[in-house]
Formats: structure tokens, C-alpha cells, sequence
């Protein structure tokens, strides 16, 4: 379904809607579910005739023969909720995973702005707890409304036959019950949901913790990493207790409800008895209808939970499905084909929300050309550069490519042309091989090998024990700055597309690291439409053009030359680092 699809459909619409794919399951666990309470509300009335014809006629062979039958029933019973239990489950299951595959697709659609304003732990506490919720309520939430149903609906069709007035006392006890549950499930959906709410925010505390362990134990501030955790914690078991406080009044209600109804059925049968109206058979009867009469009732108590927890999941899901991405292809998007690379920037501003960025930048970076862009940090180097792919949209103005506009153009095209190699390189947990084919997935591997000798990596990777097939660690933590830079170069060699953007790609290194790469970013760099965002002002003497950003505008353009007699704002800082490097 799409964003509008997930708009216009109820919450009951878009859950029933995972259900289709797997409807044989759902028949299946269903008819099983029919079946056990059809098993259930046999034996009390099997009961109740050997006691009132059987046993007193003497048939004995008959009683014995009805027995049999009834282990036999038993043991299908037992088969059948195998079933439900696996195969119920598994339907679960094939739901959560088809709604998690839908959420993950939806995230993928959004926009770095969406991931600038949502930390990753809630993010996760979406696709993962939650998600759990509504796949209990999926399976056991139609099972248990259905065996209820027919298990409560067809034990007062028998009590009823056997004694209507102390079937009359039940029916008029049950929609008392019912009341008292519908008017806690509301105190329990909110509970329910500030749960999954702190849920949520114990994990991003714990996701931000954990990602930055090496720093607090470099600063010894595991105590407030440790106290900032305690808060989070101890607000997720607050939210946790309201929960229970509610939980805790529904099911006292219910045990009251279950005594109050046996107490109710001997007191009138009772008096029945005594007025000669009624037997001790049928009492009997009815007291073993009460128990399957409260094993549905307890079921309905469970589906209230399960409805509670679920519907906040659920909830939370939806609430996420319906939020459209602020980046999305125009209707009549094109596919892009990059056959120069020019770069066009026209009168462009940009924003962050309330904060101007960029202020009518005008600049032409012509095909196969290198520019530079530097200025002090916040000028807006790096936001200028991510226009391109189209990472965030323009506020006026346009970015071009060959004289397309990035805004009708689809992303995927777009984004297929360019490559970024950037300072706090992602490598994925996995092998070499894997984070370089990663530039292109249909890569061979002699292919692959190629890209590694071009970065200048070649050679440290058949130093390595498993050669190609080592493993980088969480975010490539098991290699050297140099190496993780390199085998970012590799995967962008192997990509090769014709738009190159590095971005402070070397900052972050030493000199002597640094000199190396350089090489192969000049390797890299040949005959590509490339921008250099750069601190260290040496990298990038030999680019054909030199921009200054600062406060959002372009304040110098021109060869290092140039600026260097303009004696502006770059002249200065080159001779700044110049002092300070040597």
C-alpha cells in the first residue's frame, strides 16, 4: 500500500489488510480453533447424560464406548491446539515480517531531515517491540474472539435448554462484565502506549550508550553514562507500573467477576433445588458449563491485553506508514543520464526549519572540472554539496545537472551518478569484499580487486589473515582510519560514476596517511566533475577552481593563485595553516 492508501484505510483496514497473503493459515488456525471449543461444550453435555441415562439404566458398554470416544475427542484436542500453537504462530509470525518488510521500505523513502529529527533507538523500538505486539494480536486476537464466541454463545444455548432462569442469571452477569472491560481497555491502550513510548527511549538511551562507550571510558564518565541510563530506566518502570496499577484493576475485576458468577449459579440453582424445580444432575451440568463458560471469559480478559498492546503498536505503525517523505519524485520525473556532469547551482537559498543556510548561491562547476569549497566550519560547505544528490530540497532557486533539474529527476537515477566519499566513513559489518562490492552489488570479484589496487588498498588487504574475506567490525571499527578511507575509495572506483564529491575526506587523518590517499583521489578524481570540501587547504592547491563559502554566500572564486594575490579571506587561512602545519 501506499503513503495514501495508509491515509485513507481505518487501522482495522491496513491490520486485516497483512492478513490476505496468508489467509489459508488464518482458515487453518480458525477451523481448529471451531473445532476445540466444539470439544469443549461436548463434554459437559456427554456428562450430563451419563449421569441422567447410563449410569442409572446401567449401560455400562455404552458408557464405556462414550468414554473412548471422549479420550479420542481429547486427544484430537491436543492435535489441534498443536496447530494453533505452531501454525497460529507462524501466521503471526509471516504478518509481522510482511508489516516490518513495509515499515523498513517506508523508512528507506525518507529523508535525511526525517533522520535529523528521529533518534535511531526509537526508530528501532518501532520496527522491532512493536511490531511484536501487533503479531500477537494478530494471531491470538481472532482466535481467542472466535473460540470465546462460539465456546460462550454455545454454552448458553445448552444452558438455556437445560435451565433457562439460571442461564438468565448468566446472561445478565456477562454484559455487566464486558462493561467493566471495555471501561479499563481504554485506561490500558494509554497506559500500553507510554510504555512502548519509554520502550522507545530506553533504547535510544541505550543505542547512544553503547556507540559511545570508547569516549566515556576515555573521559571516565561511565557514572554519567550510567545515571543518564538510570533516568531512562526509571521512567520506563513508572510508565510500566501505571500499566500494571491498570492491568492489576481489570483482572481483579474479572476474579471477582468468575467467583461471583459460581456464587451466583449455586445460590439459584439452590434454590431451585429446594423447591423441588431442579435436580443435582443439572446443577452439575451447569457448574461444568461454568468452567467452560470462564475459559472463553478468560480468553476475552487476554484479547483485552493483546488488544491493548497491539492497537498502541498498531498504532505507532500507522502513525509512521502515514507520514509522507518530504523528498519525493516529481510525477513526471525523469531517469537521469549524466553525459557531461556540469553542475549548476542558481540563486539557490536553503534552511535548516527556521535556520537560513544559504543565501542565493550562484556557481558553475563545468563537466570534468575540480572545484574546491572551503570556509570556516557552519558556512554551509558541506549542505551546499548535499543539494546535489538531492539530500535536502532547495527553499528557492535550482540545482541543475546537464541541465536537469535534480527536482524532476528521479533520486535513484540522480544519486546513481554521484559518489561521496566523506570524512566519518560507514563501512557495513562484514567482510572487505562485501563493503567494496557495496559501490556496485553485480561486481566480480576480479573486478573488485581492480577497485582495490586503484585505492591504494591492495596491497594492506593481502597482508590481512582472511585477505579479501576479513571482517571490518561494527562501522569498520577493526581497521585503521586509512584503511576504512581507502576501501571507501574502492567502492566508489567501482562505482565510477561521472559526479564526485569528497567531502573533508582526509581530515580526520595524519600527514603521512594523508599524502597517501591523496594519490588515489587524484586517480580517482581524473576526467569525473568533482567537489572537494577541504580544512586542510595543501589537498587542494591543484584544484582547477577554488570557492570560498562563508555565512552561506560565496565571498571568493578562482585559481590558489588568484586568491593568494587577492589577499581575501583565503590568503589569510592558507597562511594560518601555513604557520600552524608548516
Amino acid at each position: 500500500m501506499t503513503t495514501k492508501d495508509f491515509r485513507e484505510k481505518s487501522q482495522l483496514a491496513i491490520f486485516l489488510h497483512y492478513f490476505k497473503p496468508h489467509w489459508k493459515l488464518f482458515v487453518l488456525d480458525l477451523s481448529c480453533a471451531l473445532l476445540i471449543s466444539l470439544i469443549d461444550l461436548a463434554f459437559p453435555y456427554v456428562s450430563r447424560m451419563a449421569m441422567y441415562n447410563w449410569l442409572p439404566e446401567k449401560a455400562f458398554h455404552t458408557f464405556f464406548i462414550v468414554m473412548a470416544i471422549v479420550f479420542g475427542a481429547f486427544l484430537l484436542r491436543s492435535g489441534l491446539y498443536y496447530i494453533v500453537t505452531c501454525w497460529g504462530h507462524t501466521f503471526g509470525i509471516r504478518v509481522e515480517a510482511d508489516i516490518r518488510r513495509d515499515l523498513f521500505a517506508h523508512m528507506q523513502t525518507m529523508s535525511f531531515r526525517f533522520f535529523d529529527n528521529n533518534r535511531t533507538g526509537q526508530l528501532m523500538s518501532r520496527i522491532t517491540s512493536d511490531l511484536f505486539e501487533i503479531t500477537e494480536l494478530s494471531h491470538h486476537g481472532p482466535e481467542d474472539i472466535f473460540i470465546a464466541s462460539v465456546t460462550i454463545l454455545g454454552s448458553l444455548a445448552v444452558m438455556f435448554s437445560i435451565e433457562w432462569r439460571l442461564a438468565l442469571v448468566l446472561t445478565v452477569l456477562l454484559p455487566v462484565f464486558l462493561a467493566v472491560l471495555m471501561k479499563n481497555r481504554t485506561r490500558q491502550r494509554i497506559a500500553s502506549k507510554e510504555v512502548k513510548q519509554r520502550t522507545g527511549a530506553i533504547n535510544t538511551e541505550i543505542e547512544s550508550s553503547l556507540t559511545g562507550m570508547r569516549t566515556a571510558k576515555a573521559f571516565a564518565n561511565e557514572e554519567e553514562e550510567l545515571r543518564k541510563f538510570t533516568l531512562a530506566n526509571d521512567e520506563f518502570k513508572l510508565s510500566k507500573r501505571h500499566f500494571h496499577r491498570a492491568m492489576g484493576i481489570f483482572f481483579g475485576s474479572m476474579e471477582f467477576f468468575f467467583c461471583a458468577m459460581s456464587a451466583a449459579v449455586i445460590t439459584v440453582g439452590g434454590w431451585l433445588i429446594m423447591r423441588g424445580e431442579m435436580d443435582y444432575v443439572d446443577l452439575l451440568t451447569f457448574n461444568l458449563y461454568i468452567t467452560a463458560f470462564i475459559t472463553p471469559v478468560r480468553k476475552l480478559s487476554n484479547f483485552m491485553e493483546l488488544f491493548s498492546s497491539g492497537t498502541a503498536g498498531l498504532s505507532r505503525f500507522v502513525e509512521l506508514m502515514r507520514t509522507e517523505p518530504d523528498l519525493q519524485d516529481a510525477p513526471d520525473a525523469e531517469e537521469l543520464r549524466v553525459e557531461k556532469g556540469e553542475i549548476c547551482f542558481n540563486n539557490v537559498h536553503f534552511r535548516y526549519d527556521r535556520q537560513a543556510v544559504l543565501h542565493g548561491i550562484d556557481l558553475t562547476v563545468q563537466s570534468g572540472e575540480t572545484v574546491a569549497v572551503v570556509g570556516s566550519s557552519g558556512g554551509g560547505k558541506t549542505t551546499l554539496c548535499q543539494l546535489i544528490p538531492r539530500f535536502y530540497d532547495v527553499e528557492s532557486g535550482s540545482v541543475t545537472v546537464d541541465g536537469h533539474d535534480v527536482c524532476h529527476v528521479t533520486q535513484r537515477s540522480l544519486r546513481r551518478q554521484i559518489g561521496i566519499v566523506q570524512q566519518d566513513v560507514f563501512l557495513f559489518a562484514g567482510t572487505i569484499a562485501d563493503n567494496i562490492r557495496y559501490g556496485r552489488m553485480d561486481a566480480t570479484d576480479e573486478e573488485v580487486i581492480a577497485a582495490a589496487k586503484r585505492a591504494e588498498i591492495y596491497d594492506d588487504i593481502c597482508r590481512m589473515p582472511q585477505g579479501f574475506q576479513t571482517y571490518v567490525g561494527e562501522r569498520g571499527i577493526l581497521l585503521s582510519g586509512g584503511q576504512k578511507q581507502r576501501v571507501a575509495i574502492a567502492r566508489i572506483f567501482l562505482k565510477n560514476p561521472p559526479i564526485l564529491i569528497l567531502d573533508e575526506a582526509t581530515s580526520a587523518l595524519d600527514s603521512v596517511t594523508e599524502s597517501h590517499i591523496q594519490s588515489a583521489f587524484d586517480e580517482l578524481a581524473r576526467g569525473r566533475t568533482t567537489l572537494i570540501i577541504a580544512h586542510r587547504l595543501s589537498t587542494i592547491r591543484k584544484a582547477d577552481r577554488i570557492v570560498v563559502v562563508q555565512d552561506g554566500r560565496i565571498t571568493e572564486s578562482g585559481s590558489h593563485e588568484e586568491l593568494m594575490k587577492l589577499g581575501g579571506a583565503y590568503s589569510e587561512l592558507y597562511r594560518t595553516q601555513t604557520e600552524i602545519y608548516g
